[in-house]
Parts: structure tokens; sequence; C-alpha cells
């Protein structure tokens, strides 16, 4: 970008002096042996720069060659707090201007980029004839603002292209035609968006004209101070810095499309595990729960005859047990959407076999189709004299 823009200078007729970081040729311009060699004698110093760290190395570096009642304009990407450090570390004879730029290399070359810019008036109106070069000025406020503007719109722009990203992917996984779900959206207040990235979606990315790695700067930066609050930019920012894990910072901001199609498809969230005790059921002694459920599987504990108050009901009589039982089993299914039929397995301890028939009779009442699995295991005794039957069952919820 800083070379398209130093070349719309040259052609111009401006007098053009510039230096970059890796070396590099251009037509017109002379090329510096170092920023204070560039910037001596200049009455304009424009900056264009990757990130906050690298404007304070090469500010640093420049410090020696700037001349007194000279205007710095700075136009990277970098935030309002790393423009409030450019200023104090400036000398105060040193003019600033904070412009950063909405635009990629095409409108860079074509000089129709949006210049974001803060600083006092005076000062931008001595600098308007060359920022015009550019694009169009749009005066944010004082110092800092255009930095502050950026971000905020960079926030919402980068941020709607990985939603829009992640959409296309919840697309794929409902079976959805992708040109529908573009179509439909065109008719909506996202067209603009769509007709912008539907070439990056149907061909894939084009040439590298904002960096994802760039993007991804950008939104780490609209994260800090007050953009903390941003939940949304800040999902989109790591999608962004996993992709740039992922080797793709080099390549467009819209290869998050491919990243976001290829990624493979999250794992279901843990079912939950839920505690379940039925007020139509006499409550336990707080050592156990009735019942444990996990998505559709329902775990009922042993039930035993005992009242409210836990006194044995039916004492010696194992046909009164198994209905009381069978009761409070019916009771716990239903709270639960499930029935005697959606039992999946029975387990039953008796105290003394003999008496398997009377519990069978009274079993045969509430299982009346196929039967399910079932155990039975007797036992010397259940945990509270007099009782003779324990019953547990695993259920299908509803």
């Amino acid at each position: 970008m800083g070379a398209l823009m130093a070349g719309r200078l040259v052609d111009a007729g401006h007098k053009v002096t510039v230096w970059n970081r890796t070396p590099k040729e251009l037509p017109g311009a002379h090329i510096a042996s170092s920023p204070a060699d560039a910037v001596a004698d200049a009455d304009l110093v424009v900056t264009m720069l990757s990130d906050p760290a690298a404007v304070d190395e090469v500010a640093r570096a420049a410090l020696p060659g700037l001349r007194p009642g000279s205007v710095f304009v700075e136009m990277s990407t970098i935030g309002p707090e790393a423009v409030a450090r450019l200023r104090d570390l400036l000398p105060g004879s040193v003019r600033l201007v904070d412009a950063p730029v909405l635009g990629s290399l095409k409108p860079a070359a074509d000089g129709t980029l949006t210049i974001l810019a803060g600083g006092a008036s005076e000062d931008l109106a001595s600098v308007d004839d060359v920022l015009t070069i550019f694009g169009t000025i749009r005066h944010a406020g004082p110092v800092g603002a255009g930095a502050a503007l950026k971000l905020a719109v960079m926030s919402a722009i980068v941020s709607a292209q990985v939603m829009l990203a992640e959409n296309l992917a919840y697309v794929r996984a409902l079976g959805l035609d992708r040109s529908d779900f573009l179509d439909t959206l065109s008719g909506t207040a996202l067209a603009g968006l769509v007709d912008r990235v539907r070439p990056a979606v149907e061909s894939g990315p084009p040439p590298t004209g904002y960096a994802l790695g760039l993007a991804a700067k950008d939104l780490r930066l609209a994260g800090e101070g007050p953009g903390a609050a941003q939940t949304v930019t800040a999902a989109a920012r790591d999608r962004l810095a996993q992709a740039v894990r992922d080797g793709l910072g080099g390549q467009d901001v819209t290869a998050i499309f491919t990243a976001a199609l290829d990624a493979p498809a999250p794992e279901a969230p843990a079912q939950p595990v839920l505690k379940i005790n039925p007020a139509a059921v006499p409550a336990t002694n707080g050592y156990y729960s009735h019942a444990t459920r996990t998505g559709d599987l329902l775990f009922v504990s042993g039930q035993v005859s005992l009242d409210e108050k836990g006194q044995v009901v039916g004492e010696g009589d194992m046909a009164r047990q198994s209905e009381f039982i069978y009761a409070n089993l019916g009771r716990i299914l239903e709270d639960q959407g499930s029935s005697f039929d959606r039992v999946l397995h029975v387990r039953t301890f008796v105290t003394d076999m003999s008496l398997l028939g009377e519990h069978r009779d009274v079993r045969s009442r509430y299982f009346t189709g196929e039967p399910p699995a079932s155990t039975t295991v007797e036992v010397s005794r259940l945990f509270q004299p007099g009782l003779l039957i324990e019953i547990e069952v695993v259920a299908a919820a509803g």
C-alpha cells in the first residue's frame, strides 16, 4: 500500500523520498538509506507500516532527521493508544495527523481510499492537497480519532466477514445450497457484504489485497481498552488468529471462508447429567438421587417399600412391597416422559427367592408387552430390616 501511495505522489509531480524496511525501488522517487535520511528537509512525512511496533521503530529512527514545523502523517492501522505514544515521542515542533485508510491495494493504486483523519483543523488543511491524492478525507476529530474510528469500522467489517464464513459452514452442515443462501442474503441489508465476498466464496481467495494477518492484528487492537467489551469481535479475532497459526496470514482476508469450510465439525458439547427427585416419590435420605439422566438415558436408583417417614410398607408381604415399588417407579418414569414400555433393563434384588412368584404377579401388570432385559439376584439382606425386595431400572426418557 505504501509503495502504491508513494507512486501516486510521484505521478502527481511531488518530490518524493522513500525508505522501506525491505529495500524496494520506486521509479521517480529518491531511495533513502535510512528513516532519518528519508525525512531530512521534508515538509511532510507519511508512514504506512504494519503495526504499532513497526511505527515506533521507524519513528525513533527518523527523529534525528525531522525538521521543526514539519507534519507527520501516520496512516497505518495502529490504534489511538499507539498514536498517543507517537505524539509523546515526536518533538513538540512536529505536528501530527493520524490518517489510517479504508481500502486495499486497488483503491490505493486508483486513489480511491477513504482517509479517516484525526488532528487539528489547521494541520489537516496544510496536508489536504496531498491526502486527496490518496482518496477522500473524512475528518474524525482530534489526534487519535482517526485511529479510533478505523478500529471501530474494522470491528464491524472484518467481524461480519468472519460471521458470514461461519454461516456458510453452517449452511453446508445443514445440507443447503450455498448459492441459494447467498442469493437470499442479497435481498437483505447484507447485500453489500455478499456482493463483496461472493467471488472469494465461489472461486477461492483472490490475490492478497488485505492480508488475513493484518485483519487479525486489526481486531486484536480493537479488543484493547473499551474494545474488550466487544464479544463478537473477540470471537472473530480468535478465529482469525487460528487461521494465522494455520499458515493463512499472508493470504487475502477472504481466505477465512476456506478456513471455515475446511475446519472439522466441532464436537458436540457434553450432555449434562441431571439429578432427579420427583416430589411425588418419598424423599431420599440425601445420600442418593432417585434417578439421574444424561441425554435420553434414565438411570433409576434401586427402589424399596419405604414411606415418607422411612417406615417399611407391607412388612413381610412381597406383593404389597412390590406394588409400592412399581407405583414409585411409574411416577419417576412419567416425570421424565418415559414409561414401563420404554424400560431397557430391570434389576431385582430379593431376600427370599421362594417369594418370587408373588413379585412376578405384580410385575406382570406393569410390563405388559415384550419384557425388557432383566436380572434377578437373591441377597442375604437389604439395607433396612423388613425389606424383601429392591428394584432398579434403566429406561429411555422422553
